[in-house]
């Protein structure tokens, strides 16, 4: 140990002592500070805390292992993509909040889709009844996916679509709107969700079992690395295993693990690592605890860096590279207050900007009520914008990079997960240890406590559990049109009526004779698409070659 070191530690250690005196007459609010991960919070972080390999742990900006970021630059050449999450009601509505988040800045396109296309039902199904267009917008075929993305440039606009089980569907659907515009497969952008191991661990929007799921994945990736080469073929999500209570080392652990399983059955499939890998995107939750989101955003490069690099043996660095969106947390957002849910939002985002985030969505402030108003969705970007043109925290990169707490929770963090992935291998993987329902109870477990320390008031919880109003003032509220339904099944009777039936049979006919062999699927869908087969039909032929997953 050096002179130098050994004169912080005797002061470290002298001041330490004075602290703790100090500390019987003026007691700190709890007797244990910790993460949401469980880790221990110091009182002070210092030079003794921090790893000496700085270049093997850090590196450089846009230099593996990425902890830094993936750019050079970062946000000093280009701001992170500002794509707002929005659908609710008929494509056309959607399409008009679109085109108004675009004519107030926003620079992507996000896509929700109502709970029937989530899982491949058509909103005449019984099983719509009473949710069409409620969570999200209502697509049938792709008469409506016309109607969604009308006079909206695709060759200019990059398009994120939160779609799983049917994702390969709403590709399709895509692509032949595109093709309508005269824009190649090739010149569009964006990413689908095609997630479906988070279904199964923490949302529950699955159709298939997990085989057959597996297979629809890998014929999307290889279908993308040949044909739509600049769309992101899987964006694999730990947003809603955190919504669903995990832990930010949890999020991080299940995701990563589920990251492993994807590439594990592309490999499987014959695709080589490095020509499916650069097009592997990542989503992310951004919570409450400011600095562990900070950590937990550099951890996750640094992780997966190391994975696709000594597990995989990748070779391009952009097969190295974790790029990830960031939704700041629903779960979060109080009815209670909803005003405060703007001051969430703000500190939630920046982390996820001091994080090095590629995207970013922003909830509005009463999303814990209903879908949000035109004027709370523009609140809600315009945080963005101000954390992005005001703020100054984009002028450097990495700004948090060499705090002393930064760095040590970074590391603590990547332990963490790496315990967790040893875990998950040794059960055979991700798709076994959800299977065995493993995932599903640390969550259920870690959501138990959280609820726990939020009813105790242990975890405040500003304006719900402490802080509130008596009578608090009614926030104007958006509605869904209750006669939504009636209109988008008369809109799909108009379209059955007209389309070549003839042409419909032989696509799904066709369909069905691929999904009984080996052959790479899209192809198909896409045909089916191109001759209006609807959503629910298409999956209905897919539930009944494959089978429908009933959970554990």
């Amino acid at each position: 140990m050096t002179t130098e070191k050994k004169d912080f530690q005797t002061q470290f250690e002298e001041w330490k002592a004075l602290t703790e005196k100090l500390i019987e007459k003026f007691p700190e609010k709890k007797e244990a500070f910790k993460t949401s991960s469980g880790i221990d919070i110091a009182r002070l972080g210092h030079p003794e805390s921090l790893d000496e390999n700085y270049m093997e742990k850090l590196g450089l900006p846009g230099q593996y292992p990425y902890t830094r970021g993936i750019q050079p630059t970062m946000y000093r050449g280009r701001t992170w993509t500002m794509r707002q999450y929005a659908g609710f009601g008929s494509a056309e509505e959607t399409n008009r909040r679109f085109r108004y988040l675009l004519d107030q800045g926003q620079t992507g396109l996000s896509v929700a889709f109502d709970l029937p296309t989530q899982i491949g039902y058509d909103s005449d199904d019984m099983m719509a009844k009473g949710e069409v267009g409620k969570v999200g917008v209502a697509i049938d075929s792709l008469d409506d996916m016309e109607a969604l993305l009308r006079d909206i440039p695709l060759d200019k606009v990059s398009t994120s679509m939160t779609i799983n089980a049917p994702a390969s569907v709403l590709l399709a659907m895509y692509i032949v709107v595109a093709e309508k515009q005269g824009v190649s497969q090739a010149q569009i952008s964006g990413t689908i969700q095609n997630d479906i191991l988070k279904e199964y661990i923490a949302r529950g929007t699955y159709i298939f079992p997990p085989k057959p799921s597996m297979r629809l994945i890998t014929d999307i990736f290889a279908y993308c690395a040949e044909h739509v080469p600049r769309w992101n073929t899987i964006s694999i999500s730990g947003y809603h295993i955190r919504e669903a209570g995990s832990t930010a080392a949890q999020e991080l652990a299940f995701t990563i693990a589920n990251g492993i399983a994807y590439v594990d059955a592309a490999i499987e499939a014959g695709l080589k690592v490095d020509d499916f890998a650069p097009r592997l995107a990542f989503f992310f939750n951004g919570h409450n605890q400011f600095l562990e989101e900070v950590a937990k955003f550099r951890a996750a490069r640094r992780i997966w860096a190391k994975i696709m690099k000594e597990r995989y043996g990748a070779k391009k660095p952009k097969s190295l590279q974790l790029r990830f969106h960031t939704q700041v947390a629903g779960s979060t957002l109080t009815a209670q207050q909803p005003d405060n849910n703007i001051v969430r939002v703000t500190i939630q985002a920046l982390a996820a900007v001091l994080g090095g985030t590629q995207s970013l969505h922003t909830n509005a402030k009463d999303e814990a009520l209903a879908l949000p108003t035109e004027d709370s969705a523009r609140i809600a970007l315009r945080t963005q914008q101000i954390i992005a043109n005001e703020s100054g925290v984009t002028d450097t990169v990495d700004p948090l990079g060499g705090s002393y707490f930064i760095e040590n929770l970074t590391d603590q963090l990547e332990a963490y997960v790496f315990e967790y992935i040893q875990k998950i291998d040794d059960m055979g993987g991700a798709v076994s240890a959800v299977e065995q329902g493993y995932m599903q109870r640390e969550i259920h477990q870690a959501a138990y406590e959280t609820q726990k320390k939020i009813e105790s008031g242990e975890e405040v919880v500003v304006g719900m559990n402490q802080y509130k109003l008596e009578d608090e003032p009614k926030p104007e509220l958006h509605r869904i049109d209750p006669e939504l339904q009636r209109k988008q099944i008369e809109k799909l009777k108009t379209l059955r009526a007209k389309r070549d039936q003839r042409r419909v049979s032989a696509r799904l006919e066709e369909l069905r004779s691929g999904a009984k062999g080996t052959s790479n699927l899209m192809p198909l869908i896409i045909n089916c698409v191109r001759d209006y087969c609807t959503v629910g039909e298409i999956c209905g032929v897919l539930r009944e070659e494959f089978g429908e997953y009933t959970g554990i």
